[in-house]
């Protein structure tokens, strides 16, 4: 673990280099501790993959005593402990044909057909690390490499709402209509982001997913019907 600046009114707790579960923990209890604790004069945190960024005031704190408080905080996590009930959220998804317009290209890439290619990605069991990018956008980890797949060459300009995509070695569901690179492989009809709803993600960091195939018939009478 180390700290460093972010520009002059930021601090980066940096609990690991490398994606996993431990120091996703950690993660998860500073900023559980933050929210019990807040730092006086901090104005935001940020949880990422393996980083709790804190931004804060710097006409009321300077650098030194920033790291200081989070050093003490740090320390009292280890006292500790995360529920151990954890969510599982059930998302149902149509793969292939309009709504995965790619899955016959991951499964090139990988030798396997397109059956494979569902079959591996609704097989497993996934963790919700971080929401970012664009409201309610689960990083998930988890993912088989055997479906892994770099991303699309050319991004494509609006990707539907819903859409569950690969890059590289990681999946994802985007949950508005964005500009995206992903590799498309199918959609959900089940809304991601509400922001009419509290809290308006769906998920959060620490849920597990698991990916639930159902048919283009089934889409389409589930679409618009709330969670």
């Amino acid at each position: 673990m180390h700290f460093y600046p972010l520009g002059d009114a930021a601090v980066v707790v940096e609990f690991a280099t490398v994606i996993g579960p431990a120091s996703h923990e950690q993660v998860r209890l500073l900023s559980l501790y933050l929210d019990h604790h807040p730092i006086p004069g901090m104005i935001e945190y940020v949880p990422a993959f393996t980083t709790v960024t804190v931004f804060y005031d710097p006409v009321v704190l300077r650098y030194a005593e920033v790291q200081a408080k989070l050093e003490r905080a740090v320390a009292q996590t280890a006292e500790m402990r995360l529920d151990k009930k954890v969510r599982t959220v059930e998302i149902p998804v149509c793969y292939g044909g309009t709504f995965g317009l790619d899955l016959e290209d991951v499964a090139a890439h990988n030798r396997l057909t397109g059956d494979e290619v569902v079959r591996i990605h609704s097989s497993a069991e996934y963790l919700v690390y971080m929401i970012g990018f664009a409201p309610g956008f689960p990083y998930l980890g988890g993912m088989p490499e055997r479906i892994a797949t770099p991303r699309r060459s050319s991004p494509r300009l609006a990707i539907p709402a819903g859409s569950v995509g690969i890059a590289g070695i990681q999946t994802g569901v985007y949950p508005i209509v964005t500009p995206g690179g992903w590799q498309l492989i199918g959609r959900t009809p089940v809304p991601l982001f509400r922001p009419d709803m509290t809290p308006p993600t769906l998920l959060r960091a620490g849920d597990t997913i698991r990916f639930v195939p159902i048919s283009e018939k089934e889409y389409e009478s589930w679409e618009g019907e709330p969670i």
